[in-house]
């Protein structure tokens, strides 16, 4: 066994399933941890009109959501790529993807933090050669484990710099297809600040200048375990509103944020909460070190504002 990482090809999913309940409920025990901080304060910011009680739930939802989304992506990244389309139970709205995958123009397939997206990935794989941004890991033995990963998949890796975006133009402009996960904060030369979740935040804008200068079709996708526990479904989202093409970077990425909400609260306690989304924003210098009161009043000031935005239209 030349990486330690390799022994979660032995161990049965059930297993790991076990092992990631109880660090779950060990981090649920420890509110000063940093994921329990960036959930709690997260889902502050994104659902204000929640009470207490069922902000609660939900962040206990979260936590456990995303240890088994952990172990599931190792178990994925160990295993046969067979083996993860095996764990694929329903497909739903297929059609869509199988449309856009005809598009002569290429395809974009939009994939947030939303579930266990690694198992999708060997699913995906079947239906061409996609062209996939890379960005090597923390720790020489972690990244090789899921640089062999991801490398029996039929994807090209490319960096996630100028070199790849040019490798993803290249690829969409000859009716190849890309998966980005585009809901990560970018550095400030490649985004814009628009609403998310109502949040004015840094948001990129590589997906809206990809689209705008392709024409590609665009579709959301999210893999979602099953409740009982048995595989995963996968849900294909249809992105057809006019402002994902725009020409304005600001209207464009405005617009893929809603589309993700609206993807999101779908399966809102599938969402990987624990990442600090919220990072930048406007004139607030951490918004993760405020006090709850004072995170429920910005919450609630920039909700009513875009309430208010919508009436008005």
């Amino acid at each position: 066994m030349n990486n330690p990482y390799q022994l979660f090809s032995h161990l049965p999913l059930s297993l790991l399933r076990i092992m990631a309940r109880m660090v779950a409920w060990l981090i649920l025990l420890m509110p000063s941890l940093s994921i329990n901080r960036s959930v709690h304060r997260n889902l502050q910011l994104a659902y204000p009109e929640l009470n207490a009680q069922e902000r609660r739930q939900l962040h206990r939802q979260t936590v456990l959501n995303q240890c088994l989304t952990s172990v599931e992506s190792v178990k994925s990244w160990a295993m046969p790529p067979d083996w993860s389309i095996k764990q694929i139970h329903t497909i739903h709205n297929q059609d869509i993807l199988t449309n856009a995958l005809a598009n002569p123009n290429g395809m974009l397939a939009i994939v947030p933090h939303l579930g266990t997206w690694e198992m999708m990935n060997a699913w995906l794989n079947q239906f061409g050669s996609p062209t996939i941004m890379y960005k090597p890991i923390k720790g020489k033995i972690s990244n090789d484990f899921v640089l062999q990963g991801r490398q029996r998949l039929n994807a090209t890796l490319v960096p996630t710099d100028a070199t790849g975006v040019k490798a993803i133009f290249k690829s969409l402009k000859s009716g190849g297809f890309s998966i980005i996960l585009p809901d990560h904060v970018p550095d400030p030369s490649g985004g814009v600040v628009v609403p998310f979740f109502n949040i004015p935040t840094l948001s990129s804008t590589l997906t809206p200048k990809l689209a705008n200068k392709t024409a590609c079709a665009l579709v959301g996708l999210a893999c979602i375990r099953r409740d009982d526990n048995q595989g995963f479904d996968i849900f294909c989202y249809q992105l057809d509103d006019a402002n994902l093409y725009h020409p304005d970077a600001t209207i464009a990425t405005s617009a893929l944020n809603l589309t993700m909400q609206a993807m999101i609260n779908e399966h809102k306690a599938h969402y990987m909460w624990g990442y600090r989304r919220f990072k930048y924003v406007p004139n607030i210098n951490n918004i993760y070190q405020l006090s709850d009161d004072e995170l429920q009043k910005i919450a609630k000031h920039y909700h009513s504002t875009q309430d208010i935005s919508h009436e008005s239209r």
